[in-house]
């Protein structure tokens, strides 16, 4: 898959139940940051503290991993 950017997750666990080694989901993390973080910002214009803003973010991202592992990658509980 190259460039594999904006693959459907459908295709993805598709890859992964054929035993795909790698899968990146660095573009996923940083797109629920960047969300999160332009969330915060217009929900709460003044907020200026990173502690913040990035918690919103640092939240975005584990919640989007947490999906990723349980309900995409079918890793749920594999160590």
């Amino acid at each position: 898959m190259p460039d594999a950017v904006g693959i459907p997750e459908e295709q993805l666990r598709k890859a992964a139940s054929m035993a795909v080694c790698k899968i990146n989901i660095d573009s996923d993390i940083r797109m629920a940051m960047t969300a999160a973080l332009r969330r915060t910002f217009v929900e709460k214009p003044s907020a200026f503290d990173p502690r913040e803003y990035l918690g919103a973010g640092r939240t975005a991202i584990k919640e989007m991993v947490k999906h990723k592992i349980v309900n995409v990658l079918g890793s749920n509980n594999t160590l």
